[in-house]
């Protein structure tokens, strides 16, 4: 009976985590789309934009840990909202400064951001399909973070563009991540 439990525990959970993946990816993709089309008509959008990208992977980072057992089982979520929401309170005050200071403060964050995502990944490999992409996604956003503070660095000033391009990617592995995760509950059901 035990067996039976965990295994619908799985099941529940890898169907939380599909419909978690395809919420991202399409968060990320309006966002990309707002961040090309609007932005750069509009320095208020283009600010309210860059403030809510690390905002919103906080509130999502919070959201999937409490449905996937709580904080104190998902450590790695908890400190991604801590960082989050730190960086979405830097990006504030970078602003002021200016988007040199942004794209390091996004730099950072990425880095940060996509260590802990990279951790999450590992721990649910076990369990879930669909972590191989989560691994690669959390590696690249470190590396990119890392391109992202070089750049920041540099006399030119970067845009929202810069960061939109990061977006892109990652929406294409919560993609993938979640359409794998249905791909794999399709095969499942097939066999039974």
């Amino acid at each position: 009976m035990r067996d039976r439990e965990t295994t619908l525990d799985i099941a529940d959970h890898a169907q939380w985590l599909k419909q978690y993946y395809f919420l991202r990816a399409a968060f990320s993709v309006a966002w990309v789309i707002a961040a090309f089309a609007i932005a750069p008509s509009s320095a208020v959008i283009a600010a309210t934009l860059l403030i809510a990208y690390p905002a919103w992977d906080a509130a999502a980072n919070y959201l999937d840990a409490r449905c996937s057992g709580g904080l104190n089982e998902n450590r790695t979520q908890g400190l991604n909202v801590l960082v989050s929401l730190a960086a979405t309170i830097a990006v504030v005050l970078a602003l002021q400064v200016s988007m040199n200071w942004v794209l390091g403060i996004f730099g950072t964050w990425a880095i940060l951001s996509g260590l802990l995502q990279l951790g999450t990944a590992v721990r649910r490999w076990k369990l879930f399909g669909a972590q191989w992409a989560m691994v690669l996604s959390g590696g690249q956003s470190a590396l990119a973070g890392g391109f992202f503070v070089f750049q920041a660095t540099m006399p030119a000033a970067p845009s929202i563009a810069n960061v939109a391009g990061y977006a892109a990617v990652g929406a294409l592995y919560f993609l993938v991540s979640a359409v794998w995760l249905t791909v794999s509950a399709w095969r499942r059901s097939v066999a039974m």
